[in-house]
């Protein structure tokens, strides 16, 4: 099977070789010396600002972005988030679930985030923005540098969900002036799941280290201090870290751009073979890691059951109230151009069989 979803992804032979292997004990020098290597090599690509840190949870990107939320936000914070699919709703949850006031700045799906949008809904009372940087859902990459520059303005703390967009679209943390960015194993690192990445900036340390600890097992003040000896707090997915130490080698031998540049190729071939079907694009401005397209015969599931028995390709559905009008394809992975290929072939045999 060819997995085209937004992840779990295709593995390298890279990743895969090192998941075939015996875990290793881990409670010494030599995996100390790889965890400190992948915090450096991830600040590195995200251009973090000085003495910012990385820690590494075993958790999904959900895991993340609960932490963040207990560890980086004050207690009863004011703090806005932008809301334009199941991601952005997450946050929203996540904010109320620990009892912080919350100005959601809703959007229609798959539509781009205004100044207009911010301005209407975000109080002066409001410390702190949460935005998904792509709303996978709807595949949508938000106008970071409007987000960017509302939170310059206004004093806010910046909270990045990057989870699809790292490494498939360019992320500049000391650039956007982000406090927290975050992101998983799964996606565009294409390793297996159970980790996710935090980078925090000095700001956003200096809040860890003030706030009362909420959690034990995502407690950042625990990551933050057994991260300084290249160790976690907790036993963790040890395997999965090796896989991103790899990955995190094989990406800086490259270079991110190329890296960058091989996703949105695969993109941009699939979005060009589905521009003349009855498909519809939802996104104004699509993030390179994911294409959504609206079903204008609502049976997604039809497609996505198709692709899987007839192809053997995996394609992304959409739950919730869009699950048969909506379906995505993934870009992110080891996916190779004969992969992509193969998927434009599908894709126009199920076109000219009717499916759309």
């Amino acid at each position: 099977m060819l997995n085209f979803t937004v992840g779990p992804v295709e593995s390298p032979e890279s990743v895969l070789g090192i998941s075939a292997q015996s875990a290793p004990y881990f409670r010494n020098a030599e995996f100390s010396q790889v965890m400190l290597e992948n915090e450096r090599l991830t600040l590195g690509l995200l251009n973090a600002p000085e003495d910012s840190r990385c820690v590494f949870l075993t958790a999904s990107g959900t895991g993340a972005m609960e932490a963040a939320v207990m560890s980086v936000l004050k207690p009863g914070e004011h703090v806005a988030v932008v809301n334009g699919g199941s991601f952005g709703q997450r946050f929203v949850e996540l904010c109320r679930l620990h009892d912080h006031e919350v100005d959601e700045v809703a959007l229609a799906f798959g539509k781009q985030l205004t100044r207009d949008d911010l301005d209407s809904v975000v109080s002066t009372d409001a410390t702190a923005l949460l935005v998904n940087m792509h709303e996978t859902s709807s595949g949508l990459l938000y106008d970071m540098g409007l987000v960017s520059s509302f939170c310059r303005e206004h004093n806010l703390v910046l909270i990045i969900d990057a989870v699809s967009a790292f490494i498939a679209d360019e992320i500049d943390m000391a650039a956007l002036g982000a406090d927290v960015i975050l992101t998983g194993s799964q996606k565009a690192l294409a390793c297996h799941p159970g980790i996710s990445l935090l980078a925090l900036s000095p700001v956003a340390q200096a809040r860890v280290a003030e706030n009362p600890e909420l959690c034990s097992y995502l407690s950042l003040k625990e990551a933050l201090k057994n991260g300084e000896r290249g160790q976690t707090p907790w036993t963790p997915a040890v395997t999965t870290l090796l896989e991103i130490n790899a990955r995190l080698k094989e990406i800086f031998a490259a270079g991110i751009e190329a890296e960058r540049s091989l996703i949105a190729a695969r993109a941009e071939a699939v979005r060009a073979a589905v521009s003349d079907t009855a498909l519809e694009m939802i996104p104004e401005n699509p993030s390179n890691a994911v294409t959504a397209l609206r079903c204008p015969n609502h049976n997604a599931a039809a497609i996505i059951e198709r692709a899987k028995t007839k192809h053997d390709i995996w394609l992304c559905p959409n739950g919730g109230q869009l699950a048969n009008e909506v379906f995505r394809i993934g870009h992110i992975g080891a996916i190779s151009e004969n992969d992509n290929a193969r998927l434009i072939d599908a894709l126009a045999e199920m076109a000219a069989e009717g499916l759309f």
